[in-house]
């Protein structure tokens, strides 16, 4: 394996834990339904991988479309001369705009996903900024499908430059390799959060940390991209 196939494979890991770690909504709805209804073990399990895999799937195919361009570009001869410079400097350039978006939607408090517990000890999912007291008639009660629609909707975006990347150098193996990494972390960071939720340990704070967690991505990506125009990797 290159460096720079290893370069991205650690980006790809290093998103998907950070983006599932710092988002207590990847396990919180899980360990609390499992708690409520006396979940078997196993059917936590399930239902944790079938979200886990339901959330990496729109990943995916948003990150295609970043594949397909690449490839597309790839094609042309005055493309091909200059894919190495040109693909890192745009893998470079995502991700400071994901970084400066990421910064700037933490500064405004954008509204974003929550889920919640309350007295009934069912979870309820709605939109909030951080600090905002949100009223009973603008929460939905969450089941496991609807859990599993709220998965499928919400992609991790950084995958996309990087798919880009591997899509510009017509490398398969790339592609292949950064979805199976994305993949498996992934849920291997969602299921190690939920059983130890299920098991009675508390969790580091992440309120913080989730309202930077684009932020977080886009320097990731951002530092890929730097050691890709000017490290050489």
């Amino acid at each position: 394996m290159n460096i720079g196939l290893t370069t991205l494979a650690l980006s790809a890991v290093t998103i998907s834990c950070l983006h599932t770690a710092t988002g207590p909504d990847h396990y919180l709805p899980f360990i609390v339904l499992s708690r409520s209804r006396h979940w078997k073990l196993s059917k936590t399990i399930l239902w944790t991988v079938l979200c886990g895999f339901g959330h990496i799937l729109s990943s995916v195919l948003i990150g295609l479309a970043g594949v397909l361009l690449g490839w597309q570009l790839s094609k042309l001869t005055w493309f091909q001369d200059m894919r190495g410079n040109i693909s890192g400097w745009c893998l470079l350039g995502f991700g400071l705009i994901y970084l400066l978006w990421g910064l700037r939607a933490a500064w405004l408090n954008r509204p974003h996903k929550h889920f919640d517990v309350y007295g009934d000890g069912e979870v309820y999912v709605y939109e909030h900024r951080h600090g905002e007291v949100v009223y009973p008639q603008n929460r939905v009660k969450v089941t496991p499908w609807i859990l599993f629609a709220i998965f499928v909707m919400g992609p991790s975006e950084p995958l996309v430059p990087l798919l880009f990347y591997s899509g510009a150098h017509r490398s398969a193996m790339e592609v292949i390799l950064l979805i199976s990494v994305f993949s498996i972390t992934t849920v291997i960071t969602m299921l190690t959060m939920v059983l130890i939720g299920c098991y009675g340990y508390s969790f580091i704070k992440t309120d913080k940390l989730e309202r930077y967690v684009h932020a977080i991505g886009g320097g990731v990506v951002t530092m890929c991209g730097i050691g890709m125009v000017f490290l050489g990797w």
